[in-house]
């Protein structure tokens, strides 16, 4: 922003880099990154595993507390070991140079708006080479309708 700082958590399926549910806040609190969580596993699912940094937002009882609850085995990169989760890193770098250099919001709402229009075109329009020039939403369900239960192969 213009002045001060926000901070971004994304839930992220690793295998086709779609962002499964996010949110922004002027704080560090843990809280919504839990908010993070709850929504994805609630529209997709538990992970089988969850692979974040040692933030203390992830190392709060309230989050590693719910991933428990879900059955979700807890997964933490390195001290200074940011190549741990490179997928996250790379969406940063994105979000970044496409979208959030390229503009200076007044507000946390702003953000919040010109944030949640790029992860849109990020999952549904924006290609990855990785996933042969597809986006991320596209794969993901794709892949979902192929693990379904009482398919025929």
């Amino acid at each position: 922003m213009r002045r001060g700082l926000l901070y971004l958590v994304a839930i992220m399926d690793w295998h086709t880099r779609k962002v499964l549910a996010w949110r922004i806040s002027n704080t560090l609190e843990a809280d919504f990154c839990v908010e993070a969580l709850n929504e994805a596993i609630h529209r997709f699912g538990p992970p089988e595993i969850m692979n974040t940094d040692q933030g203390s937002q992830f190392t709060s009882f309230a989050w590693t507390d719910r991933l428990r609850r879900s059955c979700v085995r807890v997964s933490m990169d390195g001290k200074g070991r940011f190549l741990d989760n490179i997928f996250v890193e790379r969406l940063w770098r994105s979000l970044k140079y496409e979208c959030v250099y390229l503009h200076a919001w007044e507000t946390g709402s702003e953000a919040r708006t010109g944030v949640g229009k790029w992860i849109e075109f990020y999952n549904r329009k924006r290609p990855h080479s990785a996933l042969g020039g597809k986006p991320p939403a596209v794969v993901y369900w794709l892949r979902k309708d192929e693990t379904q239960p009482g398919q025929q192969e």
